[in-house]
């Protein structure tokens, strides 16, 4: 049988080329007049997942 995908981790995680894990910044969303703009500008980038959670998230995408 397919295995399904966690639809959460779908929505939250990308993959790149060589199957590392990617995903955006958390505190960007809002209240963002508080926070400088270069601290703002930094949340923008997305990044890469720890070595720590790498493997239990690919256990929720199986076909990443």
């Amino acid at each position: 049988m397919k295995l399904k995908s966690h639809r959460g981790a779908a929505k939250r995680f990308k993959f790149t080329a060589k199957s590392k894990v990617k995903r955006s910044r958390a505190y960007a969303s809002h209240l963002l007049t508080g926070k400088s703009s270069k601290r703002a500008r930094r949340l923008r980038v997305s990044t890469l997942v720890s070595k720590a959670e790498e493997t239990s998230i690919k256990r929720l995408l199986p076909y990443g």
